[in-house]
């Protein structure tokens, strides 16, 4: 293993004390966050986001400490080993992005942020995008100078893209999207044409209190590990934390419990990502999850791979009918889960396929946000007319067509494609792991999780930040990030249910 020369001090375990430090730091603003959507009383805005904002202040100060210059820059130099040379590089794309940043916009963006929760939530309560529509075009403004702050000569919308996934760049991005609308769209057209009409066999209400039951046991069952996590419920399922405390949210709508069951599943996927990351690395980027493409794999991967899966359906339809008194058939509970129905404006309750119709949307009208290219006020009318030609369908209020994400509300411009990006993955990683596991599927369907938990694992979480994106996906896969085997999966899956 390389070695600093002997003749110079070193100074990575100074250097990795001060990036611990800020790692903490935004770990405590992380919590706040979850806090504040999950538990905090309603009044206590004014409060948070003075408080966020402060820490968020903080986080960069330390993050930009001109000694972090000095120590990369001594580092640069030094014949570092594999890991250390990750973590300075990591850092570096780091520190440099945030030197390049005024601290004043930092602490702006995160108290408009916080500021912004409680509007966004009673604007798609009311349905009234006009009450929400200032906040909205100053973060949009907020977001464009930040980009132009980092990197002046660049297509904005790019610069700020890399916040999410740094790697994979936003023309492969464009290129996947571009590719899933092309061979999905055909697909989609197959399934409407097709006679068939899959098994909707649960017509009644489930309560709250029984579909959380429902939902516990299917954590329970996959893995969950309840001394580091905790199951709530929020506006927007979400997961976040440590892989000492990684926590995860749902939501439960009566007349739909499985859509509360694959939310639970697909937050426990990030989960259980987040659990895998290496203890002993806590604090560093060998600890860290490796960017949003390969976390929203992870989800997809359980959530519909394993959770939408025919062998799940098998192990787990029991449960459901314990749980829901129903008398449902594993074939039914498999048919259920997987309709194609484009006919549903809301993006978290979408299927397999349309899903990714909503993430195009999304991610053209927010590209010509940040370029100028679209007007804030704009949005409803751009936003019903392309739900409308991409799936048929157009929202009835705001609430449920362009207010229904959280994402521009914390400033998220670029965060959607990784959505997209994460389901092609998973299925590139379910391939390799279906090859390398002998008898995956009998597993999944005898209730036995551990072998994927583990390949999971060992090719994937425990690596960190190690690798960057695509140099993780060949460690994992041996081969480059494709599409291929995501649209493979899809016509097979959807061929078999629809007879096409």
């Amino acid at each position: 293993m390389a070695t600093e020369s002997p003749d110079v001090p070193d100074p990575y375990p100074e250097f990795l004390a001060h990036v611990r430090r800020v790692s903490y730091l935004n770990d405590a603003g992380s919590v706040l966050g979850w806090d504040q959507q999950v538990t905090m009383p309603e009044s206590g805005t004014p409060a948070r986001s003075k408080q966020s904002a402060a820490l968020s202040s903080v986080t960069h100060d330390l993050l930009t400490d001109e000694r972090v210059g000095e120590w990369l820059d001594d580092l640069a130099e030094a014949d570092l080993a594999a890991d250390r040379r990750a973590v300075v590089r990591e850092v570096r794309r780091e520190h440099e992005r945030a030197a390049s940043v005024p601290e004043e916009l930092v602490s702006e963006i995160s108290e408009t942020a916080s500021n912004a929760l409680p509007v966004w939530e009673q604007a798609k309560a009311e349905d009234d995008f006009e009450a929400f529509a200032p906040t909205l075009e100053e973060m949009v403004e907020l977001k464009r100078e930040y980009a132009a702050a980092i990197d002046p000569d660049r297509d904005p919308y790019a610069v700020l893209f890399e916040e999410y996934e740094p790697y994979l760049g936003l023309d492969t991005a464009e290129r996947v999207l571009e590719r899933l609308r092309d061979e999905l769209v055909p697909l989609i057209e197959e399934v409407e044409a097709s006679d068939v009409d899959l098994a909707d066999p649960f017509p009644g209400e489930y309560d709250p209190d029984t579909q959380e039951k429902l939902v516990r046991t299917a954590l329970d069952e996959l893995g969950y590990n309840w001394e580091r996590g905790r199951l709530d419920t929020a506006p927007h399922p979400f997961s976040t934390g440590t892989q000492f405390d990684a926590r995860v949210t749902t939501r439960f709508d009566p007349a739909d419990p499985l859509g509360a069951l694959g939310s639970t599943i697909h937050e426990f996927g990030h989960a259980t990502y987040t659990l895998g990351l290496p203890d002993d690395q806590y604090g560093t980027p060998l600890g860290e999850s490796r960017d949003l493409s390969v976390h929203e794999s992870q989800s997809r991967l359980w959530e519909n791979h394993v959770g939408r899966s025919r062998a799940f359906a098998e192990y787990f339809t029991p449960r459901v009918n314990d749980h829901l008194a129903t008398d449902v058939s594993p074939r039914e509970f498999y048919e259920a889960a997987n309709r194609i129905y484009p006919d549903n404006p809301i993006r978290v309750e979408a299927d397999e396929l349309t899903y990714h119709m909503h993430i195009i949307l999304r991610f053209e009208i927010e590209r010509d946000l940040i370029s100028g290219d679209l007007d804030v006020s704009e949005v409803p009318a751009v936003w019903n007319d392309r739900m409308a030609e991409y799936l048929g369908v157009r929202p009835e209020g705001a609430g449920e067509g362009c207010l229904q994400d959280i994402h521009w509300t914390h400033g998220n411009f670029g965060y959607f494609p990784t959505y997209s990006l994460g389901s092609v993955l998973a299925a590139q990683l379910y391939a390799s792991a279906a090859e390398e596991v002998g008898g995956l599927e009998e597993g999944i369907r005898e209730g036995e999780f551990d072998a994927l938990h583990e390949w999971l694992t060992e090719n994937v979480h425990r690596h960190g930040c190690r690798y960057e994106t695509d140099d993780l996906v060949r460690e994992a896969t041996g081969e480059a990030f494709t599409a291929d085997h995501f649209l493979e999966y899809a016509r097979r899956k959807f061929g078999d249910l629809y007879e096409l």
